[in-house]
């Protein structure tokens, strides 16, 4: 098995979505450190405040996929369902 990356940017539209990654981002950053299989985890502002920069890795394909459904479904996942994002996965 081999860790999993995740590496790109999380791409706000306006001041309004950028508060709500602001506010939200804290807990989901320690409910995604703390999950089984998580190596890293960091969401942070760029230089253009509407753009986070988003690093994750997990140690196999199995734990993203539980940290991807968790996320889905939880009070971050619905704050951020429609902010545009651009992600590649290894």
């Amino acid at each position: 098995m081999t860790d999993v990356v995740v590496t790109g940017q999380l791409i706000c539209a306006n001041e309004d979505e950028a508060a709500q990654v602001r506010r939200h981002l804290p807990l989901h950053t320690r409910n995604s450190l703390s999950e089984a299989g998580c190596l890293s985890f960091v969401v942070r502002q760029t230089a253009d405040p509407l753009v986070w920069q988003v690093d994750e890795r997990f140690v196999n394909a199995a734990a993203f996929k539980a940290h991807y459904e968790l996320a889905v479904s939880s009070e971050w996942g619905r704050v951020v369902q429609g902010i545009k994002r651009r992600f590649t996965t290894s």
